[in-house]
Parts: C-alpha cells; structure tokens; sequence
C-alpha cells in the first residue's frame, strides 16, 4: 500500500489541443451532424423531476436515524446530486433552452443547483469554458491536478483520500491554478442557494440540510459515479488525452462518458451525443475515439496526475 508510483510528473505537451481541428474535419466530411446542435427538450424536466425528488427526500429524512440518513445519501441522494452537477455540466453548453437563450440556461442551472446545498452553477460555467478552450493548459484548465496533488498523492493509500475528497480539490483548485473575479451570475446563485437552504432548513430543521450536503460531499467523492473524474483526460494511453465510455452509467449521468464526442462536439447535447458518435463511424469509418472502462486505472504504476499538460 505504500508502494509510490513510479512516474513524477505530467506529460508536457506544446501543440494546440486536437478537438478544434478534428471538429473542422468532421464537419468538412459530414456537415448533417450540425443537425444534432439543438437544444434538448427533455432536458428541464428531467432535471425539475430531479429537484423535485430531492426535496421530497429532504422532508422524509426528518424522520430517519442518522445511520440510515448518511446511507441513503450515499446510495440514493448522492447518484442524484452527482446525476444534477452533470446535468449543470451539460446546461453550461446552452443545452436546455438554446444558444440564443443564455440567460434561461444560466438561471436554470442555478435551480438545477439547489439540492446540491452549495452554489456551484455560475463559478462552473465560467471555468468549465477555459478547459475546453484550453484543455489541459498549465495554468488555465483547472480540471489538471495540480503538482503538489501529483507529488503528495502518489501511493495506492494516498490516492484513495484523493478520490474521497474530489470535492473538495474542485472547489479548491480553480481559486489556486486560475482565481478570477466574481460575477454577478456568481453573487445571484449564492444567494438564492442560500435562501433555499435557510428555507429548508425552517421549514424541515437540520436533518434535511445534513441530507443534502451529505448526499453531493459522498456522491462527487468515492462513489461509483465519480469514476468518470479519472476516466475522461487521464493519459492510459501515451499521446492520448481524452478518453470516452460507453457503458451503463451514462443512463444515469447524462451521457457523460461519452467526453471524446463531446470535446469534439460541445454544443452537442448530451442526448444526441450517441447519435454523433454513429454519425462520425459513417464519416471516418472507425474515428479515433478512445475507450476507457471505469476502475480500470492501476494506482501501483501511475501517478495522481498521469494527464497531458500544456506549456
């Protein structure tokens, strides 16, 4: 367990990253994926059934032991809350309502945000366009580890907490590696999260808060779901930085695994990124889209940060 990886750092890259030009050239050979570009229509309200359950929960766990409160976070709560920040992941992109209606995204994202107890949506967007901007950029895409993540986190036991404790470095990092200014969009969802947990919270007492906070803090740290946080841009192939899955948990999480399709395709919604993926095999034959399977990394011959970073 206490063995430690047997790579030291990151693999430095200096080209630009490769999504921009294989859109051009997918494209160029199959103009009709445009046609998959639209907003999702199903999208607000799966995501309204989603809140609407939470709090449902929220007012059944009054009533629950606190051992069997934490469990249902994990279990049940936690897919849900993880399920909803992919769902804010998938809104970033103008998914619900359209690119020509940003504001109606960008205020449904902050109601898709309530259960997840902490304001999340706004600050999301505004990095979440660097990393796709500038994947991988040192210094710019704060979805790379940092180094002191790399070099302190670098044995099986060590990656394990890591894991754990996912939430915390994404909260963490951004205002680390890339700290911006504020934004009004970021003042107006901390408020309104905050309004609706002091709602919550007067109308329920504390178990249902507890709920909450439990249910994102387990949910995005060592759940079965998270894998998707290693499986999408860690280098398991050398010269490889984004990896695609395509199993069942993409029925629960948006789609998610499909992340080499949807680099490509941003705009993209995530319901209609299978139908991208068939029509780019009819484009290219068989394109490039590397396939990984969640828990199948190995911690005894790879660091924290095996990913591509730009100089």
């Amino acid at each position: 367990m206490g063995n430690r990886a047997g790579r030291s750092d990151f693999e430095w890259v200096y080209t630009d990253q490769p999504h921009t030009q294989r859109r051009k050239e997918m494209l160029a050979k199959y103009p009709a994926i445009k046609a998959l570009m639209r907003p999702d229509p199903y999208l607000k309200w799966t995501v309204t059934a989603m809140v609407l359950a939470q709090l449902l929960a929220c007012w059944l766990a009054q009533g629950l032991a606190w051992r069997w409160l934490f469990f249902w976070a994990y279990a049940f709560g936690g897919c849900v809350n993880h399920s909803l920040t992919l769902a804010i992941h998938d809104i970033s992109h103008n998914t619900a309502f359209g690119t020509g209606r940003p504001s109606r995204n960008r205020w449904f994202a902050i109601f898709a945000n309530l259960p997840v107890g902490l304001p999340y949506a706004a600050s999301f967007k505004k990095y979440h366009v660097d990393h796709h901007r500038y994947l991988g950029g040192d210094g710019l895409d704060v979805d790379v580890p940092t180094y002191f993540e790399g070099r302190l986190f670098c044995t099986p036991a060590r990656k394990l907490l890591w894991l754990a404790l996912q939430p915390f470095f994404y909260t963490l990092r951004p205002l680390c590696v890339h700290p911006k200014a504020m934004t009004r969009m970021e003042l107006c969802n901390t408020l309104v999260q905050l309004a609706a947990d002091a709602t919550i919270y007067a109308l329920w007492g504390l178990k249902p808060m507890v709920y909450l906070l439990a249910s994102s803090l387990l949910g995005l740290g060592l759940h079965p779901i998270s894998g998707h946080f290693v499986a999408e841009h860690y280098m398991f192939l050398k010269g490889h930085e984004t990896y695609s899955y395509y199993g069942p948990l993409n029925w629960i999480t948006f789609n998610v695994g499909y992340h080499m399709e949807h680099h490509d395709f941003p705009s993209i919604p995530s319901c209609n990124l299978p139908l991208g993926r068939r029509k780019g095999h009819e484009a290219h034959g068989v394109p490039d889209w590397r396939t990984r399977r969640y828990g199948r990394s190995r911690p005894s011959t790879t660091t924290t940060c095996p990913s591509i970073t730009r100089g």
